[in-house]
């Protein structure tokens, strides 16, 4: 059932590369942010060696763009100021590595529909990214189109499907899941398709695959982009006849089933390195959607830690936690999204000392308690070295007095060094 809408416009904003290998590239949005860097997944992808693969993203919000740096090796500079997490005038120039970035707001605006809801299905948020995700959802569960659902790790993919599911007309039968990255490259077909009796060592009785399992109801097929590419063929004459053929078998066997499919990857960008078929990721992405991640709907933070809250037995509520945790929760980065907030606040429930320390200092030793909340080793090592240089510099400073040539001879340092740092971290 479809909720009250609402026209939301926004104005389109240009980010061009004015200097560097790449001079002349450009990716204009309207509402949405853009990652800027060499890997193809970017919005933004540069050639430029001094770019990090996934160096920074920029995000239009009121009066201007808001930087962020990803991690990048070489950092985000504006004039001679190095930007971690800032806001910055639309008619800026942004310096990534021997890259200069050009922003600017356009004319053109885009006008968007969102729902008046904080809700679909199982999938919550209230600010205007999610809304406008519920209001594509809405339209897509009340038809039976194919959808691609693009999103980080850990931000709720699966959880759309879900909820595209129970909101759809087949809601009575199957919400069957296979996991293209889980499964032994040799199995995926019999998985899929199903095997015969005796089709191979150890198939010792028929076996339906998942394609069949789904009938009346809908197949989600999760990490698409894992699928060999071999069964890709395979896999896209079955979505488009709605039939299979069991390995070691001649019978066709019909199946009803909507298919709905997920990757944290770009399957467009997986297109142009041949890594991923054309035609099947055009069948796939007959609808498409983008779950954001939680660094980019950060407003629905207070909603989230309140469900999950909510969920522990017994129930919790905004109350147990400290203000010092909020503070944290809204300061940190979230590689994880959505379920690493989740456990976050789980683990702060069972050892509250140990979570604030994990989130205090970020690093690869005891502040990851899974896959998708371990950062990688360049980020891990950047974020507690500047962590220590923060702290060092805070206490050398009280220690001179605030006197920065006394701090610099308490420091061992130059003068000139210990002001390089001071403006590094934003204490000039």
């Amino acid at each position: 059932m479809r909720g009250p809408r609402i026209v939301v416009r926004y104005a389109k904003v240009r980010v061009e590369v004015v200097r560097g290998p790449d001079a002349g590239r450009s990716v204009e949005v309207a509402g949405q942010s853009v990652k800027v860097g060499t890997a193809e997944d970017n919005q933004l992808v540069l050639s430029d060696d001094s770019v990090s693969r996934a160096h920074c993203e920029l995000e239009p919000v009121a009066g201007g763009m808001r930087v962020r740096d990803l991690g990048s090796t070489n950092g985000v500079f504006a004039g001679e100021s190095r930007l971690y997490d800032a806001v910055v005038p639309f008619d800026s120039r942004l310096r990534v590595g021997d890259t200069e970035l050009a922003l600017s707001a356009l004319a053109e605006t885009v006008e968007r529909e969102q729902t008046t809801r904080d809700r679909f299905g199982d999938l919550l948020g209230a600010s205007p990214r999610m809304r406008e995700l519920f209001a594509d959802l809405e339209r897509i569960a009340a038809s039976d189109v194919t959808l691609l659902v693009e999103g980080e790790t850990g931000t709720g993919k699966e959880i759309v499907a879900e909820s595209v599911h129970r909101a759809s007309s087949r809601a009575a039968g199957p919400f069957v899941v296979f996991d293209c990255g889980a499964v032994t490259p040799t199995l995926v077909e019999s998985e899929l398709f199903g095997h015969e009796r005796g089709a191979f060592t150890g198939a010792t009785n028929a076996h339906a695959g998942v394609c069949e399992q789904a009938d009346g109801g809908t197949l989600f097929l999760d990490e698409i982009g894992e699928l060999p590419k071999e069964l890709q063929p395979k896999l896209l004459r079955a979505i488009e006849k709605r039939q299979v053929r069991r390995v070691g078998g001649s019978r066709v066997i019909a199946f009803d089933a909507r298919i709905i499919a997920a990757t944290n990857r770009q399957l467009r960008a997986e297109v142009a390195l041949d890594r991923f078929r054309q035609d099947l990721y055009f069948r796939l992405a007959a609808a498409q959607v983008t779950v954001p991640a939680l660094r980019e709907r950060m407003d629905d933070l207070p909603l989230l830690v309140e469900r999950f809250l909510s969920l522990e037995r017994p129930p919790r509520s905004a109350h147990d936690l400290s203000p010092e945790l909020w503070n944290l929760l809204r300061a940190h980065r979230w590689p994880g999204n959505v379920r690493e907030l989740r456990n976050v606040v789980q683990r702060f429930l069972v050892t509250p000392d140990r979570t604030l320390r994990d989130l205090t200092v970020p690093g690869p030793a005891g502040a990851a308690s899974s896959a998708a909340e371990l950062l990688p080793l360049r980020i891990a090592r950047r974020e507690i070295n500047d962590a220590f240089e923060r702290d060092y510099l805070a206490l050398a400073l009280r220690l001179a007095g605030d006197n920065v040539t006394h701090a610099a001879a308490l420091a061992e340092v130059s003068r000139q060094n210990l002001q390089k740092l001071l403006k590094k971290h934003g204490r000039e």
